[in-house]
C-alpha cells in the first residue's frame, strides 16, 4: 500500500486548465483515468487526508503509485480523450458497464453485394445497419416475416447463396415471393440494394410513405380491375401495419429519443435504455456495473453516454437523449454528442407529459433488472461459499457462518419503535424463520438500548430452549452472568454437583413478539437454534450494545459485528477501527444483503403498526364488539363523536347491539376523553371536527 503524500506533486506544477489524468500502480499500469474542467482543483483532492476520503478512493489513491495528466483545450476534447484511455487501458476504478445478457439486433449487412438481413449478437462490424436491440430473437423473427412480403431482401447464409448461383434454383422463399431472389438474377445487384434501403428506411421509423403508397397503388389497381394486384397489396399494407403494431406507439409526435434509467445501491447499478423510433420503442438493452469508484446517478449517466456513443455516428445518436441526472459538465456531453451525430442533440431530464411516464416505465425495467442480477448472484452456489468464507476469514472465525442472524431498529420520530430478525442460512433467506419485535422496555428514540433489548430477549428464549430440552448443562466455568437487572456485575457462585444444575431464572419472552409455531411434540423451533454470527444495523454503539446484551446472559460462542450503511464498514466489539472488506468481496455483498433484508422486514412493520395505530377507535376496547357492529354504530349515529353523546337506551335502538353492549360501549367512550378542540390561530375561532372517519 502506498502512501499517497510520496507521489504528491508539487504545488504549482499542475496546471489549472480542462485536462485528463491517469493514476498508475507500482507496475506502471493505468488503474485510474478522469478528466476534469480544472486539473489543479481536480487532482489535489486526492492527496487530502486519507480519513475523508471516500474508502473507494481511499483503496485507488494507495494502490497508485503516481499521477500524470494531459492538457486539451476544451472540455468536449478532455471527454473524448477520457474515454479512449478508458477503452485503451481498461482501468480496474473506473466503472464499465457489462451487458447482463447478450441482446439480439436486426441487421441488415449493406457491407455486401446482395445486403442480407438477419439477426445478429455481439460486438458491431462496420458498414453493418443495426436495429434494436430486441428482448428476444424471435421477436426480430416474426417482424422480418411480416416484411419479407413487401421487402423482399435475401437473408440466407453465403453458402446457400452460393449454392442456388451454381444450380440456377432459388430456395424456398424464392419461391413463395418473400426473397426477390438476386441469386438466380431475378432482380439487378441495384435493385435488391435499392430493396434493402427502402427496409431500413421502413425500420428506422419512415413507415407512412410506404403505406400510402401502398395503398394508392392497391385503389388504383382496384379501379383498372386488376383485383388479384389489389389483393395483394392490401396484404401486403396489412402485414406492414401489424410489424408496425408490434412496436408500442408511446410518443405520438414521432420523437427519435433515447431514455436512460439507473437503478443502484452502495455496490452496484443497473441501467436501462429503450431506444424510441418514430415515436414507437424499437428496442431494449441492460448493463450492470460494479460501483468501482465513488461516483452519483450523474456519473453514473455520463459513463453509461460515453459507453453507449463513443462508437456511434450519425443517426445512431438520437436527436434527444433523456436521462434521470444530467453529467457534471452536462452542456459539454452535449457538444460531445451533437459532434458524433453531425447536428444538435437535446440531453435533457423529462419533466411532464407521456416522456416523463415511459422514463417511470425504464426505470422500473432498471430496478427490476438489479434484483435479477442479485437474485442470479445470490444463487449460486459457489459464489455463496465464497461469500461465507470471506466472512469467516475476515471476522476471525473458526468456521463459515452457515446461519446468520441480522437485527434493524425501525421507528418514526421514536414512535413505533420495532425490530426485524432475519435469518440466513447457507447464505440463503430462511423466511420461515424470520421474526418481528415490539420495543416496551423504554420509550423514545434509542437505537442502542433498543439493540440491547432485543438481544437480550431472543437469546433468553434460546435458552430457555435449552433448559426446557434439557440440552444446556450449566457448571461452575460456563455459568451465565445474573439477567440484567439483578444487581449483579458477575457470574453467580454455585453449588457444587454431579448433575445437571437448574438455570436461573430467566425474564419470560415479551408476549409482543410474535406467536411462535411449535413442533409436533410442543417444542419450539424458532428460537432453538443459535446462529454462528450475529449481525446489527449499525457501527460501534449498535456492536457494543449487542456483545454486551449476550456478556449478561454468559454466551460467548457466538459472533458479533455491525454493518454501518454509510461506508460499508463492518465493525467488530471492542474494535477502534472498521474492517473494511474488498470492493469485490463477495462477502461484503452477502452481508449488504443480509442488513437491507432485516431493514425491508423492519420498516414493514413499523408502517403496519403506525397504520393500526392511527385507524384505531376508542369502540376497540369493548369486549365482544365486532368490525361489523362498530361499523353499525358508526353508520347509525353518523360518527363517534355523536355516539358518545347518545344515551344507552339510543344506542339499544342500533339493530344487533343489547342493553349490555350499550352499557359497555357508553362506559368505554365515557372513559376516553375527546381530543382537545382546534383552533384557528388567526381568528382564535375554535374548529369545530368531525371524528366519523376515526373507526
Amino acid at each position: 500500500m502506498a502512501d499517497p503524500s510520496s507521489y504528491r506533486p508539487k504545488p504549482g506544477q499542475i496546471p489549472d486548465s480542462p485536462g485528463v489524468y491517469k493514476f498508475r500502480d507500482e507496475h506502471r499500469r493505468v488503474i485510474y483515468v478522469g478528466k476534469a474542467k480544472n486539473l489543479r482543483q481536480r487532482v489535489a483532492n486526492y492527496f487530502q487526508d486519507l480519513a475523508n476520503l471516500h474508502p473507494r478512493t481511499r483503496t485507488m489513491v494507495t494502490t497508485a503509485a503516481s499521477v500524470e495528466w494531459t492538457v486539451v483545450s476544451t472540455e468536449v476534447e478532455a471527454l473524448q480523450l477520457e474515454y479512449s484511455w478508458i477503452k485503451e487501458f481498461d482501468p480496474r476504478f473506473n466503472v464499465k458497464y457489462r451487458d447482463d445478457k447478450s441482446y439480439p439486433y436486426l441487421a441488415v449487412t449493406l457491407n455486401e453485394e446482395f445486403p442480407r438481413v438477419q439477426v445478429m449478437r455481439g460486438a458491431k462490424k462496420k458498414g453493418v445497419r443495426y436495429f434494436g436491440p430486441y428482448g428476444h430473437a424471435w421477436a426480430i423473427r416474426e417482424t422480418v416475416d411480416l416484411m419479407l412480403r413487401v421487402f423482399p431482401v435475401r437473408t440466407c447464409s453465403a453458402g446457400v447463396f452460393k449454392n442456388a448461383a451454381r444450380t440456377g434454383r432459388p430456395c424456398l422463399l424464392g419461391y413463395i415471393g418473400k426473397c426477390s431472389a438476386p441469386c438466380v438474377g431475378r432482380v439487378t445487384p441495384e435493385e435488391h440494394r435499392e430493396l434493402a434501403e427502402d427496409f431500413c428506411d421502413f425500420m428506422a421509423g419512415r413507415t407512412g410513405t410506404y403505406i400510402r403508397r401502398l395503398e394508392k397503388d392497391m385503389m388504383q389497381a382496384a379501379e383498372e380491375m386488376e383485383y388479384e394486384r389489389a389483393a395483394r397489396l392490401r396484404d401486403d399494407a396489412e402485414a406492414l401495419k401489424r410489424a408496425m403494431e408490434k412496436s408500442a406507439v408511446v410518443l405520438a409526435d414521432a420523437t427519435d429519443a433515447d431514455l436512460i434509467a439507473v437503478a443502484e445501491d452502495e455496490l452496484e447499478a443497473a441501467l436501462q435504455i429503450f431506444h424510441v423510433r418514430g415515436g414507437r420503442v424499437r428496442g431494449q438493452r441492460g448493463w450492470v456495473t460494479d460501483k468501482v469508484e465513488a461516483v452519483d446517478t450523474s456519473g453514473l449517466v455520463e459513463h453509461a453516454l460515453q459507453q453507449l456513443y463513443g462508437e456511434e455516428r450519425g443517426d445512431a445518436v438520437p436527436k434527444e437523449v433523456l436521462v434521470p441526472a444530467l453529467p457534471e459538465d452536462a452542456e459539454a456531453v452535449s457538444q460531445w454528442l451533437a459532434e458524433r451525430r453531425g447536428s444538435q442533440v437535446s440531453l435533457r431530464i423529462p419533466q411532464r407529459g407521456d416522456k416523463k411516464d415511459l422514463m417511470v416505465t425504464v426505470q422500473r425495467n432498471a430496478q427490476q433488472a438489479l434484483g435479477l442480477h442479485k437474485t442470479k448472484r445470490a444463487s449460486d452456489l459457489t459464489t455463496r461459499s465464497r461469500a461465507l468464507e470471506e466472512i469467516a476469514e475476515a471476522l476471525g472465525l473458526d468456521t463459515a457462518p452457515l446461519r446468520i442472524e441480522c437485527y434493524d431498529i425501525s421507528h418514526l420520530q421514536g414512535d413505533d419503535v420495532v425490530a426485524s430478525m432475519v435469518v440466513f442460512e447457507d447464505g440463503l433467506a430462511r423466511k420461515s424463520e424470520y421474526r418481528r419485535f415490539q420495543i416496551k422496555g423504554f420509550e423514545g428514540q434509542d437505537d442502542v438500548r433498543s439493540m440491547h433489548e432485543v438481544i437480550g430477549r431472543r437469546f433468553k428464549r434460546y435458552l430457555q430452549d435449552k433448559e426446557r430440552t434439557g440440552e444446556w448443562e450449566e457448571t461452575p466455568e460456563t455459568a451465565p452472568a445474573s439477567v440484567p437487572g439483578s444487581g449483579s456485575t458477575g457470574p453467580a457462585p454455585l453449588p457444587a454437583a454431579t448433575g445437571p444444575v437448574p438455570a436461573p431464572p430467566l425474564t419470560a419472552a415479551s408476549p409482543d413478539d410474535e406467536p411462535e409455531p411449535r413442533e409436533d411434540d410442543g417444542r419450539p423451533k424458532r428460537f432453538a437454534y443459535p446462529p454462528q454470527l450475529v449481525v446489527v444495523d449499525g457501527g460501534q454503539p449498535q456492536v457494543a450494545a449487542a456483545k454486551r446484551a449476550l456478556d449478561e446472559l454468559g454466551i460467548d460462542d457466538i459472533a458479533v459485528c455491525g454493518l454501518a450503511k454509510r461506508l460499508e464498514e463492518v465493525w467488530l466489539p471492542d474494535d477502534d477501527d472498521p474492517v473494511v472488506l474488498p470492493r469485490s468481496s463477495e462477502g461484503l455483498y452477502l452481508l449488504q444483503r443480509v442488513r437491507d433484508e432485516a431493514h425491508r422486514f423492519a420498516i414493514t412493520y413499523q408502517r403496519a403498526k403506525r397504520a393500526k395505530r392511527i385507524r384505531s377507535s376508542p369502540l376497540d376496547d369493548v369486549t365482544g364488539l365486532g368490525e361489523t357492529r362498530k361499523q353499525a354504530l358508526v353508520k347509525h349515529f353518523g360518527s363517534v363523536k355523536k355516539l358518545r353523546q347518545a344515551t344507552i337506551d339510543e344506542i339499544c335502538e342500533v339493530p344487533g347491539i343489547g342493553r349490555r353492549t350499550a352499557e359497555s360501549v357508553a362506559a368505554a367512550l365515557a372513559s376516553t376523553a375527546p381530543a382537545a378542540p382546534a383552533v384557528n390561530t388567526a381568528t382564535g375561532e375554535i374548529i369545530e371536527e368531525d371524528d366519523g372517519g376515526s373507526s
